[in-house]
């Protein structure tokens, strides 16, 4: 086994159990792409069991800080049957849900979901990568299906020189090869493309959200309804269930506003109450601004604007912008749910940000809700760089 010794003090972040080792805490040592390692204190002390990234800063990511652990594919099986039977226990209204949620699952780099009889994998680093044929088997036989959908192709891999890799993992002879799957969720039905839709295929985070959109647009008799970033309409659908009159579609994509536009036909809501606008968000909001528009709610719910702390101040301007455009443009007493998925924005920053948003904008509200991940996408106490979603919903002040 070989050995990676770490500089004098640098071990205070692996007795705390935080599963990252950094490139500059390492003293010596070294190992092939994925390989594991022994990860010992300066003194000599044994601190964990790791996967070896020769290309990435994150040097080494720890599988297991038990001596006694063995890791191999009997240890990748055990690890994927706890996860399971986790979310065998959580009140999840889909049949579809996150498995596998990497380092919160002591599983660093690799996320799995399920899609009703289909599973999407993402293999993120070099540790997971040199396991995936023990972890493939793996997650079949303990789920019991038998279609495997690989979707490495996130652009993360490239920091752990890695290729980029679609396609089907597992899928047996003479099965139809099929990406499209129909997912229910909330009683609601929902399609999700695995080789084709974002992430793994759709945003499953978000699920608790949906619900809770669906809820306050019947408290609330929300009526006009405004959903920026929309991708394939999960908060459009959300809202008619609700009893939306008006429901507007904002998005960028084209191929996912027409899947939104298929979600309201296969939920059989009136298709004369939704309208996709393929378009630029925040030249859009700016254009509705100008126009006099006003929405009794409004979903903003963009892409990651910041992936590291440090790219959090450019993050920043723009989640701004679209929340002060978004306050001008909600009646009084109307619902912002505003989202962040960066994790280099904290929840604590993202606050400021809307209260800035709302100064700029003249408009004060109240917080109805805090929001995050739904349960099935864990955090952990050991490491809080797990937090990635995190929202609001504010109800403008009425003048």
């Amino acid at each position: 086994m070989k050995i990676i010794k770490l500089r004098d003090g640098k071990e205070r972040s692996l007795l705390k159990r935080h599963p990252w080792v950094f490139e500059g805490s390492i003293a010596s040592g070294r190992a092939d792409s994925g390989e594991t390692v022994r990860v010992e204190s300066h003194a000599g002390e044994f601190l964990a069991w790791g996967a070896y990234s020769p290309a990435s800063s994150i040097r080494v990511r720890a599988w297991s800080f038990d001596a006694a652990e063995r890791i191999d594919a009997a240890f990748f099986e055990r690890r994927i049957a706890r996860a399971v039977a986790v979310r065998a226990r959580l009140p999840i209204a889909s049949d579809a849900m996150r498995l596998i949620h990497g380092e919160a699952d002591g599983l660093p780099g690799l996320v799995v979901d399920r899609y009703g009889d289909t599973l999407s994998a993402q293999f993120t680093c070099a540790g997971v990568e040199r396991w995936k044929p023990a972890i493939a088997d793996a997650l079949l036989k303990i789920t019991g299906l038998t279609r495997l959908y690989e979707r490495s192709d996130a652009s993360v891999r490239e920091l752990e020189g890695l290729p980029s890799i679609a396609g089907w993992l597992r899928l047996p002879t003479g099965t139809d090869d099929g990406t499209e799957v129909t997912i229910h969720e909330h009683g609601w039905r929902l399609t999700v493309d695995v080789a084709r839709g974002h992430k793994t295929g759709y945003y499953l985070d978000q699920r608790d959200s949906r619900k809770l959109f669906a809820d306050c647009v019947r408290h609330f008799g929300v009526r006009r309804v405004l959903n920026c970033y929309s991708y394939t309409g999960g908060f459009s659908v959300a809202a008619l269930a609700g009893g939306a009159t008006e429901v507007t579609s904002v998005d960028s994509s084209g191929p996912a506003l027409e899947r939104a536009t298929a979600h309201v036909a296969l939920n059989e809501f009136d298709a004369a109450r939704h309208t996709a606008i393929d378009a630029d968000v925040n030249a859009t909001l700016r254009r509705f601004v100008d126009e006099g528009r006003r929405f009794d709610a409004i979903v903003l719910d963009p892409p990651k604007f910041a992936s590291t702390a440090a790219q959090a101040e450019r993050a920043a301007r723009a989640y701004k912008d679209i929340n002060r455009l978004a306050f001008m443009l909600l009646e009084p007493g109307g619902l912002l749910f505003t989202f962040s998925c960066s994790g280099g924005v904290s929840a604590d920053l993202f606050h400021k940000i809307v209260a800035g948003a709302g100064l700029d904008a003249g408009i004060d509200g109240q917080i109805h809700a805090r929001t995050g991940a739904a349960p099935d996408h864990p955090m952990t106490v050991t490491f809080p760089e797990g937090e990635y979603l995190k929202g609001l919903v504010i109800v403008k002040q009425i003048a």
